[in-house]
């Protein structure tokens, strides 16, 4: 079963630096900046060539990325706050700035610089995002407890499946006569 706690993990991003990428045109990163590889616990030649989605967090509306590709496909700078995935599943939050890169006045490629987000508006933009994601049908965030023993029978049979525990939750909720 995934270690579905280490997504409590935050990773601050220190004030005085900048997480800096690039992406293709359809958002293949290209570039990144020893910042980036470090705050999202990626190398940088593991990010190289993959989707920057990557790194996006479950969190994160869909809604948010519709605008931000419409916006930066019009030639326009994209603003805003982004919850990101790191790759042992804790996550970060930055205030992103994306934009496009022209030559000969060809757009070329993309570019994003991001900085650190004040606890407040972190807190500010979560409850946003929970609502969002809620309203577009998306998943919704739960924590529970459960009795050892009753977590223990949960991962042993996610590990039997190979399959997740939320997997395994929803076949036995989907099977359940109640």
């Amino acid at each position: 079963m995934d270690k579905t706690f280490d997504m409590f993990w935050e990773t601050e991003v220190p004030e005085n630096e900048l997480i800096i990428s690039r992406t293709d045109l359809k958002g293949i990163i290209t570039y990144v900046n020893e910042t980036f590889a470090r705050i999202s616990g990626y190398e940088p030649e593991e990010l190289i060539g993959k989707p920057h989605s990557i790194i996006r967090h479950p969190d994160m509306p869909k809604s948010i990325f519709k605008d931000l590709w419409e916006t930066i496909k019009q030639g326009k700078t994209w603003r805003g706050y982004i919850k990101n995935l790191r790759k042992d599943k804790g996550y970060y939050w930055v205030y992103a700035e994306m934009s496009g890169v022209y030559k000969n006045g060809e757009l070329v490629e993309f570019k994003s610089m991001r900085s650190p987000v004040s606890k407040e508006k972190k807190k500010q933009m979560q409850d946003l995002y929970d609502r969002m994601r809620e309203k577009e049908g998306g998943d919704v965030r739960v924590v529970m407890y459960l009795p050892k023993a009753v977590y223990d029978r949960l991962e042993s049979l996610s590990e039997r499946l190979g399959i997740s525990g939320e997997e395994v939750l929803s076949r036995l909720l989907s099977e359940a006569k109640i």
